[in-house]
């Protein structure tokens, strides 16, 4: 089969987010690539999650997602890929800005090969199909984004 036009838009889409051009004017890569690893890691208000927390909380659940709509059922831990990051070196940022990236390549890779066939598919557990599964984790990045856009106010 071939790949599905909608594939394509939806790759269109995590790329704008991503680092390129998105409707909210503001992408993914232009706010981390600009943070040292002391401010990813501070916390400026009580009860809320520092911006490298919320950071590694997106890459897992865009991880989750992929592995979801490649056919693999998972439970969601407990606590929800929130984790407090303990080694907040200048080298331990520089990787996991990394593994962003490598989430951001597999899923451009996995859009580029999905069928419209792919996207009708449900996900046993909620009943979701692939489509809504991918749109929200466009949508997950994109509400976090602006938690991380907020936070940079406060570093």
């Amino acid at each position: 089969m071939d790949q599905s036009a909608e594939g394509m838009r939806m790759s269109s889409l995590f790329e704008d987010l991503y680092n390129q051009e998105p409707w909210l004017d503001v992408t993914i890569v232009s706010k981390l690539n600009s943070l040292t690893a002391s401010k990813a890691a501070a916390r400026p208000l009580d009860n809320c999650n520092t911006i490298w927390e919320i950071v590694y909380h997106m890459i897992n659940w865009r991880e989750n997602v992929l592995k979801r709509v490649n056919g693999e059922v998972l439970k969601t831990p407990k606590n929800n890929y929130f984790k407090e990051i303990m080694d907040t070196s200048d080298r331990a940022w520089i990787k996991t800005l990394e593994a962003f990236q490598q989430s951001q390549q597999a899923w451009i890779l996995y859009l580029e090969t999905i069928t419209e066939d792919d996207l009708a598919k449900v996900y046993a557990p909620n009943q979701m199909n692939y489509y809504k599964h991918i749109h929200g984790i466009l949508q997950h990045d994109a509400y976090h984004l602006g938690q991380i856009v907020l936070l940079l106010k406060f570093v």
